[in-house]
């Protein structure tokens, strides 16, 4: 048999062998759904008392123990407050929680912490959650290296063991909601929770601040199921509508829970 007839005869083997080693080989896995590698957390509202849509999915986040939204199948509500410092304005908004017995959770700063040492020692007394919104309240997604990342949380951490005795409850929130996939990751290394929120509006220009009609028509129409609500701590309006905000909310049919009470995964 000349060689170029027994090389036709064998191209049908070679073929099905072929097909055959194709169909063997596992399918390549779905590629992971993808968060931004950086940016500001951002939210956008399609449908008023609706959970809105963030930058990334709950889902997306939660591979990294990281949240925008609480329980959405209860109409339930998770405060928190951002205090990069004192100003004059927790206590009263201390004293609204605790007349409505609403936990909340307080994102400080180290400045928080070394300036105002009684209201944070209040905070943890009162059982509010203290958690991690760094030492410096950098760019975080500016960090890459591990080893300046840990020392912004840790030096916080060290800093409230000292104040209060405690250790700090590993909640982190990014300064000003920027943040990037590898720092979600650094994050739950160190055991933390990455909280970001749901709802929020612009409260933070103390020399700015939005009358009272104009927190209410950010904050009730929009409040939703699960909401985790960033409010900041030197907002002087914030102050002072926080116990009429609380109440309302309560006459649409919400409740107040910890972060503690998240769902787990």
């Amino acid at each position: 048999m000349s060689a170029r007839r027994a090389a036709l005869l064998a191209l049908p083997c070679l073929l099905l062998a072929g097909v055959l080693y194709y169909r063997a080989q596992p399918l390549p896995a779905a590629a992971p759904a993808v968060i931004p590698v950086s940016g500001d957390w951002g939210l956008s509202f399609p449908t008023e008392g609706e959970s809105p849509v963030g930058n990334a999915t709950a889902e997306e986040l939660a591979r990294y123990d990281a949240w925008y939204l609480g329980d959405t199948e209860k109409p339930v509500i998770y405060l928190t407050f951002d205090c990069g410092y004192e100003n004059g304005y927790t206590e009263p908004i201390l004293d609204a929680l605790a007349k409505h017995n609403a936990p909340a959770a307080f994102f400080v700063v180290g400045n928080m912490i070394e300036s105002a040492p009684d209201i944070v020692r209040r905070m943890a007394e009162e059982g509010h959650i203290v958690g991690n919104h760094t030492y410096h309240h950098p760019d975080m997604s500016a960090i890459a290296d591990e080893a300046s990342f840990r020392e912004e949380l840790e030096s916080l951490e060290a800093l409230y063991r000292e104040t209060t005795g405690e250790e700090m409850s590993h909640f982190y929130r990014p300064p000003q909601g920027k943040y990037s996939e590898e720092n979600l990751r650094m994050a739950q290394s160190l055991g933390y929770q990455t909280v970001f929120w749901s709802l929020a509006y612009v409260d933070w220009y103390v020399d700015n601040q939005p009358t009272a009609e104009q927190a209410f028509s950010k904050l009730l129409p929009r409040i939703h199921d699960g909401a985790i609500v960033l409010l900041h701590s030197t907002s002087k309006t914030n102050a002072e509508i926080l116990d009429e905000l609380l109440t309302r909310w309560e006459e649409m049919g919400f409740t107040f829970a910890s972060l503690e009470d998240l769902p787990k995964a």
